[in-house]
């Protein structure tokens, strides 16, 4: 296992500090606000620690507040909503100086037979044959690629990169297919697994909106934050194991955009969706960068 998914895990790893209350951190790293798939999957990671663990989670639906302060322990107040005969729910507070900056509701299910049918998996080349996107963006940065490799989740876009559409506008679209998997392996945490790709779900999504507008979080002008993030969690998976984040945007109005994923094993099951909408502005240019570009 590489250290940055041990620091992850350890992340993830929640401080009890009473039955219904747990505290979380964020890492030492000069972030202006927390990582919005940290502190969801800290929040699931506060509400499964509630439930039994023969109620793995199904849904959650997550709203985004305030930003996060990266100085400071991030408090979860975890709800009892219900305990029902088949569905367990959770409501999460995530708490900075005395105010709510994320909350989530999840809801657990008990595992019932019933009727069965998904999407199919796009058609893409296996992951062995596409790049690391770390390496592509050095190499498009003209940097010398991170070695060792020092991202706990490993990136591969089978199209382009937000940066990449920014400077070729025939690669512009608003389809955007990663293949994703932990760099490492890990235990059989069922909970860990779904707490991790819920962490991973935020990296990318919001760059299918991008993709269409040549727009990239690198170019100076661009920001943006998540707004809310819904999760529905189909089967069981490995997060140690390749899947499919295949994301796409709908719709963008209004300094908003909604981006939509389906995650698939490498053997082609439907196993997560995820819905998000973000905020996403753009300022113009200064005249000197515009002169310099």
């Amino acid at each position: 296992m590489g250290k940055a998914l041990d620091r992850l895990i350890e992340l993830l790893d929640l401080e009890q500090i009473e039955v219904n209350i747990f505290r979380g951190r964020s890492p030492d790293e000069n972030r202006q606000r927390v990582f919005g798939g940290q502190v969801a999957g800290q929040a699931l990671v506060a509400a499964g620690r509630t439930v039994p663990a023969d109620r793995p989670v199904h849904s959650l639906h997550a709203y985004f507040i305030r930003p996060g302060d990266t100085a400071v322990p991030i408090v979860y107040l975890v709800d009892r909503v219900r305990d029902g005969r088949s569905f367990t729910t959770r409501r999460v507070s995530a708490v900075q100086h005395g105010e709510a900056i994320f909350t989530l509701s999840a809801s657990f299910h008990r595992p019932e037979p019933g009727p069965q049918h998904a999407d199919s998996m796009p058609d893409v080349p296996p992951p062995e044959q596409v790049e690391r996107n770390s390496d592509r963006l050095a190499r498009l940065l003209d940097q010398a690629p991170r070695q060792p490799f020092d991202n706990p989740i490993d990136l591969r876009s089978v199209g382009p990169m937000s940066a990449e559409a920014a400077r070729d506008p025939s690669l512009r679209t608003t389809q955007n297919l990663i293949w994703l998997r932990v760099d490492g392996e890990l235990p059989d945490d069922p909970l860990l697994h779904v707490c991790l790709m819920t962490y991973a779900s935020d990296m990318t999504l919001l760059d299918s909106v991008l993709l269409g507008h040549g727009m990239t979080w690198l170019d100076g002008s661009t920001s943006g934050a998540s707004l809310d993030h819904a999760m529905w969690f189909h089967r069981p998976f490995r997060a140690d194991r390749w899947l499919l984040y295949a994301q796409d945007s709908p719709v963008a109005s209004g300094a908003r955009g909604l981006a939509h994923g389906e995650v698939f094993t490498a053997e082609g099951e439907l196993v997560v969706s995820v819905m998000q909408e973000g905020l996403i502005r753009s300022r113009p240019r200064s005249v000197r960068a515009t002169q310099q570009s």
